[in-house]
């Protein structure tokens, strides 16, 4: 599929979905990152903008990317209508293609699941690289399928944050795995209904 072709699918996707004044943050997001000193951080995959606003208000620099232009636009209003257009720089990015220049105290990845043809280890891998002396790499995956996801297959089969952290394949004198483990929760979907789903979680911090 090429870029166009995922740019469109993106859009359509976040088209389809109600535009919401203040979006939530991921719960793991507000849990691992409360006792961290805020500094500059890069959320992948930036989707509605929950995150993002979440951590400008916690005092963090923000790049928010991600390859809808649907929702890099809808978060760009927000950040305006927020007051905090001054600490998030919202940009369309194909992770396919490229990966967003800079160092960061914190990147971000929530729910990178894409039916798209992704390297997501190498993206993954340069999301570590991008990190200065530590900063940490947060990669929160789905353990489960919701009932309001875009992807419905019951077949899917999600991997585990230990089998996330191999395929990345970092080099232990740089990198350290802090925390990787299944975590269940209630969420809340886009329409108000309610689940128990399970997500994978996974921390890693650069010490060299």
């Amino acid at each position: 599929m090429s870029t166009t072709d995922a740019a469109r699918f993106w859009d359509g996707v976040h088209t389809n979905r109600p535009t919401v004044a203040d979006p939530r943050p991921n719960a793991r997001l507000t849990e691992t990152v409360a006792g961290l000193p805020a500094g500059e951080v890069l959320d992948l995959g930036c989707g509605a903008g929950g995150d993002a606003l979440w951590l400008a208000r916690q005092g963090w620099q923000v790049t928010a990317v991600d390859v809808s232009s649907v929702a890099v636009e809808r978060l760009t209003r927000l950040a305006v209508a927020q007051g905090v257009d001054g600490r998030i720089s919202a940009r369309r990015h194909d992770l396919r293609v490229s990966f967003p220049d800079g160092l960061f105290d914190l990147v971000s990845v929530h729910y990178l699941h894409t039916p798209l043809d992704l390297d997501r280890a190498g993206v993954l891998r340069s999301a570590a690289h991008s990190l200065r002396p530590g900063g940490r790499l947060l990669v929160v995956d789905h353990g489960s399928t919701a009932p309001w996801s875009w992807s419905r297959d019951p077949g899917v089969r999600y991997p585990t944050a230990r089998e996330v952290a191999a395929d990345m394949a970092l080099d232990p004198r740089t990198w350290t795995v802090e925390r990787a483990g299944a975590h269940t929760r209630n969420a809340t979907g886009p329409d108000g209904q309610t689940a128990e789903v399970t997500d994978h979680v996974l921390l890693v911090l650069r010490t060299a």
